[in-house]
C-alpha cells in the first residue's frame, strides 16, 4: 500500500521547481494586496459616474468576489493540467496592462458610451482580479512536493494571502487615496505587476512578452492625461472641480464626483443661485432678526455658500462647519475665496462627530446640507443624529436641512416623521407637485428643504421670502404635512435604509 505521507505530488519534477518559500510568498502577498487595491480605487473612479452609494458599492464588492472566486477555481484546475510555472507570469503581466488602462478606458468610457459603463467596468474589476487571484492557487501547486505537507502549505499561503489583502486594503485606504490620484496609483500598480511578471519570466525562462505589457502600460499612463473627466483635484472623497460661470464672471460652481454641490459668488456672497440655497435662506432670515448675529453649525461645508451669506447678511456671525473631506477645505481655500471669509471655521471631521464634540444649547441655528453622492449619508438622518441636533440647539433654536429624493419621495417623508418625533415643530419647504396632497402621481422630486424647532417659525414671512426670491415653493405644515407623511417609517441607527429608499435620479445635481 501506498505511504500517502511520502508520496510526491508529480513524479520526474523537483521539490517547488525552482520557487522558493519567499518568492512563493511575495507572489501570493503581492497579488492579494493588488486585488483589493484596485477594488477600492474603482469605487472612486466609478463615483462621478455612477455616484457614491450603497448600491455602488455592493456592485464592486460583488464583482471583486466573483473575480476572486472564478480565479481561485481556474487558476487551480489549469495548475493541475499544465506546467504552473507557464502561469504566473501572464497572470501578473495581463492583469498589470489592464490595470494600467483602466482609468483611460472607464473615464472615455462614461464620456462617449455612457451605456457600456458597466460591462466595461465589470471587465477591468473582473479580469484583473480573477488573473491576480489565480496566483494563489498556481503558486500552491508549485509549492507543494508532497501530500504530507499539504496542510502546511496550503494553509500559510492562504495566511500570506489574507495578510496581503489586509495589507492593500489599509495602503490604499490610509496612504495611497490620500497622497496620489486615482490615475497615478493604477498606473503604478500597473507598472509594479508588469515588473513582477518580468522577474518571474527571467526566473523561469518562459512567457516573453513583457517589452509589449510595458508599452501598454506606457500607452495606458499616456491616454490618461488626455482621457475626459479630468479632476482639478483628487481628494480622500471625491473628484473636485471648479467651474467658472460664463454668464457671471466672479461665479464658480463646485462639482464633486459629476454632481454640482455648491454655487459661490466670489464678489458678491448675498448672491444665492440654487433654489434650496435660496429656500434656507428665506426661511432663516424669517426665522431671526434682520441682521442678528447668530451662533450656527453647519453639517457639510461643500463650496461654504450659506456660511458666506450668514457672514455677510449678519456680521458677527460665528459658524463652524463639520466637512469631512479636508480636500474640499483646501479646494475651498484655494480656489473658492474661504481665507477672506471672516466668522467662518471649518474641521476636517464627520458631521455625527462634529456634533458630539458642541456644548448643549449652543447654537441658534443647525444645517444640515451633506451629501455622499446624491443621498444624505444615513447616519445623519436618524432619529439619534437629530436628538443630538435638539441638543445642541437653544430653545430658540432651529434646524434646517436639503434632502434630495425621487419618484415616491419614501426617504423625505420617512426623515420628515423622524424630525417629527424629536421636534414641536416641523414644516416641508419644496415645489408644490412635490408636497401637495397628490405628490406621487405628480412628484418630479428633487431637493426639499426641511426645517424643525421647539418654537414657532413665521411661516408667513418664510413665504414671502420665497415668493421674493422667486423660488416658486410652498410651505406644507399641520394636518396637509400629516397627510404628506402618510405612515412613513422613523429613521433609527438601528434600521435607516436611505439607500434604498431614494429613488435613482436621472439628473444628478443639486439645483
Amino acid at each position: 500500500m501506498t505511504r500517502l505521507s511520502s508520496s510526491p505530488v508529480t513524479e520526474g519534477r523537483p521539490p517547488h521547481h525552482g520557487l522558493g518559500p519567499r518568492a512563493a510568498a511575495v507572489l501570493v502577498f503581492g497579488s492579494s494586496a493588488a486585488v483589493l487595491v484596485v477594488e477600492i480605487v474603482s469605487l472612486r473612479l466609478l463615483a462621478p459616474y455612477l455616484g457614491l452609494t450603497l448600491e455602488t458599492s455592493t456592485m464592486v464588492i460583488g464583482i471583486a468576489l466573483t473575480a476572486i472566486a472564478l480565479g481561485s477555481w481556474l487558476g487551480g484546475r489549469i495548475a493541475d493540467q499544465v506546467d504552473p510555472r507557464r502561469l504566473i507570469s501572464p497572470s501578473l503581466g495581463i492583469s498589470g496592462a489592464v490595470v494600467a488602462l483602466t482609468p483611460a478606458v472607464l473615464r472615455t468610457t462614461a464620456e462617449w458610451a455612457p451605456a457600456m459603463l458597466l460591462l466595461i467596468a465589470s471587465l477591468t474589476i473582473l479580469v484583473p482580479g480573477a488573473l491576480l487571484s489565480a496566483v494563489t492557487p498556481v503558486v500552491t501547486k508549485l509549492r507543494l512536493s508532497s501530500l504530507a505537507e499539504t496542510g502546511t502549505v496550503v494553509g500559510r499561503l492562504s495566511g500570506v494571502g489574507t495578510v496581503g489583502a489586509i495589507a492593500g486594503t489599509v495602503l490604499t485606504g490610509f496612504v495611497l487615496v490620500s497622497r496620489l490620484p486615482v490615475s497615478g496609483i493604477l498606473i503604478g500598480l500597473g507598472s509594479l505587476l508588469v515588473i513582477g511578471s518580468a522577474l518571474v519570466e527571467w526566473r523561469t525562462r518562459g512567457w516573453s512578452s513583457a517589452p509589449v505589457l510595458t508599452l501598454v502600460v506606457v500607452a495606458g499612463g499616456l491616454a490618461t492625461t488626455v482621457a475626459p473627466g479630468g479632476c482639478d483635484a483628487e481628494t480622500r472623497y471625491h473628484c473636485a472641480q471648479v467651474v467658472a460661470d460664463p454668464e457671471r464672471e466672479s461665479g464658480r460652481t463646485l462639482v464633486l464626483d459629476g454632481v454640482r454641490h455648491s454655487y459661490v459668488d466670489l464678489d458678491d456672497p448675498t448672491f444665492l443661485k440654487f433654489t434650496y440655497v435660496r429656500a434656507i435662506a428665506s426661511v432663516t432670515d424669517a426665522a431671526f432678526p434682520e441682521g442678528d448675529p447668530l451662533v450656527a453649525h453647519h453639517l457639510g461645508g461643500g463650496g461654504l455658500t450659506l456660511p458666506r451669506y450668514l457672514a455677510a447678511t449678519r456680521p458677527g456671525t460665528r459658524s463652524l462647519v463639520s466637512e469631512i473631506d479636508d480636500g474640499v477645505v483646501r479646494v475651498d481655500r484655494d480656489r473658492l475665496g474661504l481665507r477672506s471669509v471672516s466668522g467662518v471655521r471649518v474641521r476636517a471631521e464627520d458631521g455625527r462627530l462634529g456634533l458630539r464634540r458642541l456644548d448643549t444649547g449652543s447654537r441658534d441655528l443647525v444645517i444640515g446640507d451633506a451629501f455622499g453622492g446624491v443621498s444624505v449619508p444615513w447616519h445623519l438622518t436618524t432619529m439619534e443624529a437629530m436628538t443630538d441636533v435638539r441638543r445642541v440647539l437653544n430653545e430658540d433654536g432651529l434646524y434646517i436641512a436639503n434632502l434630495i429624493d425621487h419618484g415616491a419621495l419614501a426617504f423625505a417623508r420617512a426623515e420628515a416623521a423622524t424630525l417629527g418625533a424629536v421636534f414641536e415643530h416641523v414644516a416641508l419647504v419644496g415645489d408644490p407637485s412635490d408636497i401637495g396632497p397628490d405628490t406621487t402621481a405628480t412628484a418630479e422630486g428633487g431637493n426639499l428643504v426641511v426645517l424643525a424647532s421647539d418654537r414657532p417659525v413665521d411661516l408667513r414671512a418664510a413665504q414671502e421670502g420665497l415668493d421674493a426670491r422667486r423660488t416658486g415653493w410652498k410651505i406644507a405644515t399641520g394636518d396637509d404635512l400629516t397627510a404628506w407623511i402618510g405612515d412613513a417609517q422613523l429613521l433609527t441607527d438601528d434600521y435607516a435604509p436611505v439607500d434604498q429608499l431614494l429613488q435613482p435620479s436621472r439628473t444628478r445635481g443639486k439645483p
